[in-house]
């Protein structure tokens, strides 16, 4: 486990925001970076930058276990809710669209891509889309439905020289140990006039502070915090520029929605589980909106 500063500012100045809940042991086993992973209120000890604001997990795992446990991640839940999923990203990119005033035939890479199921989307909206992500199970099943998905990173050899007029991170930055050398090199990857589009949670929204040391989103997988102010300085602190932020919300089935549910009260779980099978909802998709998701829309300049 390693000290780390505040990834904004440098600072070293920081208050404890919320106390660590788990012994945390020297490996990070790659079941706690599944998406799908139950393991809320499960979180190292998470702490405010007294200077800028931005709220992280210190003491950690290094960059490089962060990096090994990704690449060892298998989820095939995940694929179990792909419809809701697609729906979710089809939602998104329609307002990535309407946002950047680009659309399809103009190349796009996602970050982060998992199964590629933004990838997919993308494509049948008519972009060039690509993904890169760390897990080799994951681009594996994307690969599988013909996608293209480099495993990796930003660093990846198949990515150098290469340029974007959009750049995805959807549920990423919060994941990864320096987003702003990520974004820095997200920066460089994308075409003069392109856009950097990134979505993540909003620890200063009013659910969050409601919810307190409950808010589901306090897990291990999660090592960086931000609210809007703190990711639009971050992204300006690497060159881009004319940053908007809008709250955004997420579609899923009823029946994944009570396996969430069941990760924080078995007994809730079970029981809303068993009501929508019995009134065969578990397969009705709803979209969720609790203000504390939210999507940053950033452009370099030209």
């Amino acid at each position: 486990m390693i000290h780390v500063a505040c990834n904004l500012c440098g600072s070293d100045d920081y208050r404890v925001r919320f106390p660590a809940t788990t012994e945390l042991g020297e490996q990070l086993d790659a079941s706690a970076c599944c998406c799908t992973n139950e393991g809320y209120g499960s979180h190292a000890r998470i702490v405010t930058c007294r200077k800028c604001g931005l709220t992280y997990a210190s003491p950690r795992w290094s960059a490089e276990q962060l990096l090994a446990a990704y690449g060892h991640v298998e989820d095939p839940t995940y694929e179990a809710e792909r419809r809701g999923r697609e729906l979710t990203f089809d939602r998104q990119l329609h307002k990535l669209e309407r946002h950047t005033g680009v659309s399809g035939g103009r190349s796009l890479l996602d970050v982060g891509a998992h199964t590629g199921v933004l990838v997919e989307v993308a494509k049948r909206r008519g972009w060039e889309a690509t993904g890169v992500e760390p897990s080799r199970w994951a681009a594996g099943v994307a690969g599988d439905r013909g996608l293209d998905i480099v495993v990796g990173t930003l660093d990846a050899p198949d990515l150098l020289g290469r340029e974007f007029d959009v750049i995805t991170m959807f549920d990423v930055i919060e994941h990864v140990d320096d987003p702003t050398a990520e974004l820095a090199k997200a920066f460089k990857a994308v075409r003069p006039g392109g856009y950097m589009v990134v979505n993540t949670m909003d620890i200063d929204s009013r659910f969050a502070r409601m919810m307190g040391r409950r808010w589901p989103w306090l897990m291990d997988m999660h090592i960086h915090y931000f609210s809007r102010d703190t990711l639009t300085r971050l992204l300006e602190s690497v060159g881009f520029a004319a940053v908007e932020t809008e709250t955004e919300s997420r579609v899923v089935t009823l029946g994944y929605a009570s396996s969430r549910l069941g990760g924080m009260s078995k007994r809730l779980g079970q029981a809303s589980g068993w009501v929508f099978e019995k009134l065969r909802l578990a397969e009705r998709a709803v979209p969720i909106k609790l203000g504390d998701l939210f999507t940053a829309y950033a452009r370099k300049p030209a």
